[in-house]
């Protein structure tokens, strides 16, 4: 049987990455991912509170299962196992970009974004947004993202500050063919 999903695979530190789309067999190991980055990772920058409010310990599969099953979401696999995945909506809205911990800079954010640009043009999106961490807005910005707006935000009774972010993919476009 000939595999209908469209994947992109890249060479990083020696280690064959695929980027695919995500199936609903994804959701228990990107939903358990998510957890861990939220809570090994984003925890440097956020207090305890924030943590288990933007994590908790029991995940609602059922509203995780119909956010990804909406929207254009991507799965980095790698070692056979999902080393991280993004979402990207229609309006292009970038969200739930995540990465294994233990892959956490090797590439898999960057190879996650890249896919996301290559689809949003395929889209004709040319402006990608995002809400970004105070803990991922560094990644963000190497990958040429702005801040347009530091912003609080709520969830579930707790504020968190964070980033409304873009990148004009047309601006890049047109840097490109001006060289």
């Amino acid at each position: 049987m000939q595999c209908r999903r469209q994947a992109t695979f890249a060479v990083q530190r020696r280690r064959v990455v695929m980027i695919r789309e995500y199936t609903p067999t994804d959701l228990e190991a990107a939903v358990s991912l998510f957890s861990r980055a939220v809570r090994e990772i984003a925890s440097r920058d956020y207090s305890t509170d924030q943590v288990s409010a933007w994590a908790p310990e029991r995940p609602d599969l059922a509203a995780w299962a119909r956010r990804l099953e909406t929207g254009a979401v991507f799965v980095c696999e790698r070692n056979a196992g999902i080393a991280g995945f993004v979402r990207i909506d229609g309006t292009g809205c970038v969200e739930l970009l995540y990465v294994d911990p233990q892959v956490q800079r090797q590439g898999v954010a960057r190879a996650l974004i890249h896919r996301v640009v290559s689809w949003a043009l395929g889209q004709g999106i040319h402006r990608l947004h995002s809400e970004v961490s105070i803990t991922a807005r560094p990644f963000f910005e190497s990958v040429g993202f702005r801040v347009a707006t530091d912003q609080l935000v709520e969830r579930r009774g707790v504020l968190f500050r964070n980033f409304r972010m873009e990148r004009d993919i047309n601006a890049e476009s047109r840097l490109a063919a001006g060289r």
